[in-house]
């Protein structure tokens, strides 16, 4: 899995069943803009159990699994996951889901029910040195603001091998990263 040097990503953290179905991606592979479907090996074990089995001791099993479904990209089982979780985790997952439909507006009425949300203080912190990095005309305000990001994800499709396209690849990895850690991190 792409290591960012702002946020250190382990899947060890989440228990052994999370890091065996995340090593499935072959590591380092950036996420596409667009969900298309999650590949068969990971769609069969993923469906294969459920949430808490998965995510044993997590803060946030179901929403945890929701955003499993849209690392591997598929859509319609991670808005079915996420559209069932009435928490600001479960509004946050189904605004992405949308927002990788894509449907911009769908995605930004659930970034206003996610409101803000307890992991926007590190995202910003993580994604500033990658959006001071890039040629892309993205900067960050003080805190994360999803719906810049999602005018930011907009222009990327617009625009596929841009910087806004590879800045964008960049973040919605970074995004996905902190709030599966958030949802899929063992109480203590």
């Amino acid at each position: 899995m792409r290591q960012l040097e702002s946020f250190l990503f382990d899947p060890q953290r989440y228990g052994e069943s999370a890091a065996r179905l995340l090593a499935l991606d072959g590591a380092a592979r950036p996420m596409p803009l667009l969900a298309s479907g999650a590949p068969e090996p990971a769609a069969r074990l993923i469906a294969s159990a459920s949430a808490a089995q998965i995510f044993p001791n997590a803060f946030a099993p179901e929403a945890a699994l929701a955003g499993l479904w849209l690392y591997f990209s598929d859509f319609e089982r991670a808005h079915r996951a996420a559209q069932d979780l009435h928490s600001p985790d479960g509004s946050f997952w189904h605004a992405i889901a949308h927002r990788r439909e894509p449907d911009s507006s769908n995605a930004a009425y659930w970034f206003r029910k996610t409101g803000a949300h307890p992991v926007f203080p590190a995202l910003a912190e993580a994604a500033r040195p990658l959006a001071a990095a890039s040629s892309a005309s993205f900067r960050l305000a003080s805190s994360w603001d999803p719906f810049a990001f999602l005018d930011l994800f907009d222009l990327a499709l617009r625009s596929p091998g841009s910087p806004s396209a590879q800045l964008a690849q960049e973040l919605q990895l970074l995004e996905w990263q902190i709030l599966f850690d958030h949802c899929a991190r063992p109480r203590s």
